[in-house]
């Protein structure tokens, strides 16, 4: 059957026990759950019309002090990603501009304060600013002058024997840091800050410093420069940039995790390197990668209750059928239920991610410390940095599909879908630049720092069929595990003909990037299918549907690497068609499982009163 009978969470569709069970996952309790909505309450998904850009930003840090109010408190949180990531799911459906500035506050404010500075002598006015959200959490990273800037920022801190603190510089305008979230005149701001420590006339490594940037009353203190960037639709937060001018700090501003400057200037560090000290200092990364990944399950879920709840009893009026359902053309049918089946797979990754605790450790503190090419994201935890940029992704592709299959009211009659493709595009290059997480996965996968290839098989299991689980890991694996030899043959072959690295992994940069999205893809399937091992039998044809896609989506890598043949691609959308005539008469029981905020539904519904 093509048309999509079934009546979507919205209008009351009874979801399947096991599904719905499967999406609230068994990490929290239904108490929580409750507590943790409630703290995003139902107002948080609009704002009042007539609002300026800054009283809008004004109202999204107001909205940001009632939930972590409302909240448990913020160590509880942070030890607790199931509960910090089910908070942050319901922040990123209700308003992407709330879910950034949480993520922010939590994960890269009081994240280091808790994990690097928690001690007696660590920054206490300010982790008490923050938790009691008398004071909103800001990082300084990225530098706007070079590319790759948290390698090696320009922003230094040298310690001042006169006082026992740090000066902190931003030696030029190129060194400002830039994104933050720091311009609004009357919200106050207390920032984490990434920079270099010299010491001794050495570089020590990469340190965060604990700097107030902004006071009770909005005021900016000496030595601080914030300057306003233009305002901005796609994530829309309070952009500046942040230059500081021989800025003093006290002591216990420097998050040292157990460095230390003796009495007589001697230096100590047990992490042993300044490259070592980098991957520590980068360490806070895994809460944020988590949250995206739920935060990215959470979009794609809601986009997709959106585009079904457009489509749903809408007829079309083309000359090959007039008054067809719009949802018996294939394209809009596999639209709606591939954009399902998305939500319904992320949400086993961001399962997967919230179950795999990253220790507090890095796992590698050794002088040098884990190697690294364009960033310290895979130092720290290559794949689940692999898993962010693999999230990331497919929640812009399935919200992408979401918005041009509602037409002109996707775009112009509803904001939401807009804002949920903002988000996935910011976090493209934020929490960690994709490009740059695919390549330095490659690079480890070609050296074999820490990578394992899978094992070559004999050929595809169950006859091939693109049904069974076992083909689509087959047929992933040996995708990657011949990618990844021709990358390392490549770079071995331009190194022994005397190129430098650099150009060696010039010439390579597509098959690398390829190289590890094929790499995250047979992560994916695999979570996939221990899901489908673990879940109700309901969810099988709705992951099938999702790898078919992904096989889809992967063609011409499957076909240039010679792992099928030519003519796969008609296999896969025979196999689709089948899954999406056995999926039709469910979409509205696999949207119900969702369970979306009454705020989700059609594009126009709002203000014309209907569907």
């Amino acid at each position: 059957m093509d048309t999509i009978t079934g009546t979507d969470s919205l209008t009351g569709a009874v979801p399947d026990a096991g599904l719905l069970a499967f999406v609230r996952g068994t990490s929290l309790d239904a108490e929580t759950r409750a507590r943790l909505d409630a703290a995003v309450p139902d107002e948080f998904f609009a704002y009042p019309a007539g609002l300026t850009a800054r009283g809008r930003q004004e109202l999204t840090y107001e909205r940001l002090r009632r939930a972590g109010l409302a909240a448990p408190p913020a160590p509880e949180l942070l030890d607790d990603p199931p509960a910090l990531c089910a908070l942050l799911e319901r922040a990123a459906i209700a308003d992407p501009a709330l879910f950034h500035v949480m993520l922010l506050h939590y994960t890269l404010a009081l994240g280091p304060i808790l994990r690097f500075g928690a001690g007696r002598d660590g920054p206490r006015r300010a982790r008490d600013d923050l938790e009691s959200m008398t004071s909103f959490g800001t990082l300084l990273m990225t530098e706007v002058g070079r590319s790759n800037s948290h390698l090696s920022p320009r922003t230094v801190a040298r310690h001042d024997p006169s006082s026992g603190g740090f000066v902190l510089s931003t030696p030029d305008a190129q060194a400002a840091k830039f994104p933050t979230n720091t311009a609004h005149p009357r919200v106050p701001k207390t920032a984490a800050v990434y920079a270099t420590l010299v010491h001794g006339g050495r570089e020590r490594g990469v340190f965060v410093f604990v700097v107030p940037l902004r006071g009770a009353d909005g005021a900016v203190p000496p030595g601080v420069r914030i300057i306003e960037a233009p305002e901005t639709t796609g994530l829309q937060v309070d952009y500046a940039a942040v230059r500081l001018d021989d800025l003093a700090v006290p002591y216990r501003s420097w998050l040292r995790d157990g460095a230390r400057i003796d009495a007589d200037g001697s230096f100590h560090d047990p992490a042993g390197s300044p490259a070592a000290r980098l991957t520590r200092s980068m360490g806070i990364a895994p809460a944020v990668w988590r949250a995206v990944i739920s935060a990215s399950a959470a979009i794609t879920r809601a986009s997709a209750g959106t585009l079904l709840a457009h489509s749903a009893g809408r007829v079309t009026l083309g000359r090959l059928a007039p008054r067809r359902p719009l949802t018996d053309y294939r394209n809009q049918q596999e639209a709606v239920l591939g954009a399902l089946a998305s939500g319904y797979a992320l949400t086993a990754v961001a399962a997967h991610v919230q179950a795999r605790r990253t220790s507090a450790e890095p796992a590698a503190t050794a002088a040098g410390g884990p190697d690294t090419a364009w960033a310290p994201w895979s130092a720290v935890d290559r794949d689940l940095a692999l898993l962010k940029a693999a999230a990331t992704a497919q929640a812009q592709e399935t919200v992408s599909a979401c918005r041009v299959h509602s037409g002109a009211p996707g775009f112009a009659a509803v904001e939401r879908l807009n804002s949920y493709r903002g988000l996935t595009h910011a976090y493209a290059s934020a929490g960690g630049d994709n490009e740059l997480i695919l390549y330095d996965t490659a690079r480890a996968m070609a050296e074999l720092d820490r990578y394992v290839p899978p094992e070559p098989g004999a050929g595809p299991p169950d006859g091939g069929d693109l049904e069974s689980p076992r083909v689509w890991l087959f047929l992933a694996r040996d995708a990657e595990r011949r990618m990844r030899d021709r990358l390392a043959a490549r770079v071995e072959a331009a190194r022994g003909s005397g190129d430098d690295a650099f150009t060696a992994w010039n010439a390579n940069l597509v098959l690398a990037a390829r190289t590890a999205a094929a790499c995250a893809d047979r992560i994916v399937l695999e979570i996939l299918a221990s899901a489908l091992d673990a879940g109700p039998p309901a969810l099988a044809p709705v992951l099938r549907l999702h790898a078919l896609n992904r096989l889809d989506h992967r063609a011409a890598d499957l076909l240039n690497e010679g792992v099928v043949p030519p003519g796969m691609l008609d296999e896969v959308w025979a196999a689709r068609r089948a899954a999406c005539d056995e999926l039709a008469p469910r979409a509205g029981e696999l949207a119900a499982a969702f369970e979306l905020p009454s705020a989700i539904g059609a594009p126009a519904a709002a203000f014309l009163g209907g569907g």
